[in-house]
């Protein structure tokens, strides 16, 4: 079967919950993948921000098929090493606490709110549950998730979801301010924004509301699902803020690949919170995707990935300013580190997207009318290059 064949008949099987591009592809290498007839693509999109080390980066696949042949999954009811070696990194990482192994982000964000509810529940006999969440955010598709995700249009045809949710405006202290009340158990926020368009947290607004948190006992959940694990430099983006959380959230980049997310608690929320009983999973944590956060964790430490990040962004950041300065269809660029939009105007940013397919790159949007840019963290400054040519042709 030629190429469009094979999408006509996984239409026949697959739920139509994705309009999907017309592509299948086949196989990747380093920051390149390639479609079921061959043809190369420049990867800018990683999995939307999930293959951190591209395409088989040098000594993954070996951790992964050494584990293979070991053990892939036990249940939760026993203990595992890669799952005890790979919860130690991430604690070492973040500076935190305890950690729960998920299957995916949005799940990170259900741990996430069940443990700062269960924290009011505990401290203050149910009667702090309020959640204060952020306009234009993304949290996930589960039915707690999308009940803190700030856009309407992903909420309306699922409701009634879970009540006490409280709606803010991102980087506006006074909105924050006016929704708390004495029952607000946590504000939950991105770090960075990203489906909703690429928009990082204004220093100043972050300590405040740490600030604000530490003053009427309110957690702080930051969501890091998709900014995290060096995607700005940093292990996570908090950290370059100064700002640490209660609870984090992160997914995506964690293995690399394979379905892992997590969420991480400060020693507040460790001490009073979920307890035996409380909260589970099958699959979370078993030994097959935690082999895999721990060797992402090694390569990071041995490859020095956060320095490059932070070496290669001024480069970056340089060459999408140029396409600012010289299309009027982009009228600005904004974003952190390897995690960065143009906003386009006067066109869809849609046609841009399958125009850069057709032209052999790959981006997605955000928004509206953003054009995201989430490479693996590994690109050189000739896949910069390359994909600013690319660019380019595309928007002509």
């Amino acid at each position: 079967m030629n190429m469009h064949e094979q999408m006509d008949q996984a239409e026949k099987s697959i739920l139509h919950t994705y309009n999907r591009f017309p592509v299948m592809f086949d196989r990747g290498e380093g920051c390149r993948i390639f479609d079921t007839e061959g043809k190369e693509y420049l990867d800018f999109a990683a999995g939307i921000a999930v293959n951190a080390l591209g395409y088989h980066y040098p000594g993954y696949d070996e951790a992964l098929m050494e584990q293979i042949r070991k053990l892939t999954h036990i249940s939760n009811l026993y203990y595992n090493e890669p799952m005890s070696r790979a919860g130690e990194k991430l604690i070492k990482a973040s500076g935190m606490s305890k950690v729960f192994f998920t299957n995916s982000g949005t799940e990170a964000v259900e741990g996430a709110l069940k443990a700062a509810r269960k924290y009011g529940f505990k401290k203050y006999n149910g009667e702090k549950y309020e959640v204060i969440a952020m306009e234009h955010s993304f949290h996930g598709r589960s039915m707690g998730a999308l009940s803190v995700t700030g856009t309407a249009h992903y909420r309306e045809p699922f409701e009634p979801l879970i009540g006490g949710v409280k709606f803010a405006q991102f980087n506006d202290l006074e909105s924050v301010k006016a929704q708390i009340t004495d029952k607000t158990c946590a504000v939950l926020m991105e770090t960075i924004q990203g489906e909703g368009g690429i928009y990082p947290a204004d220093g100043e607004f972050l300590k405040e509301i740490r600030t604000l948190c530490d003053e009427k006992d309110i957690l702080l959940i930051l969501d890091e699902i998709q900014c995290g694990m060096g995607r700005t430099g940093d292990y996570f983006a908090w950290q370059g803020y100064g700002v640490k959380p209660d609870i984090m959230t992160c997914a995506k980049a964690l293995g690399n690949g394979v379905p892992v997310g997590a969420f991480v608690l400060g020693e507040k929320a460790a001490a009073i919170s979920l307890e035996p009983g409380d909260h589970g999973t099958t699959y979370g944590g078993n030994p097959f995707v935690c082999a895999a956060v721990s060797k992402v964790f090694d390569i990071y430490e041995e490859n020095h990935i956060l320095d490059h990040v932070r070496e290669l962004t001024p480069y970056l950041e340089e060459k999408l300013d140029e396409i600012v300065d010289q299309y009027d269809c982009v009228s600005a660029r904004r974003g952190k580190g390897f995690m960065q939009g143009l906003v386009i105007q006067g066109i869809p940013v849609g046609n841009v997207v399958k125009k850069a397919l057709e032209n052999g790159l790959l981006v997605i949007s955000a928004g509206s009318d953003v054009l995201r840019m989430v490479p693996s963290l590994v690109i050189k400054k000739e896949d910069i290059d390359e994909m600013i040519m690319k660019l380019k042709k595309s928007l002509a």
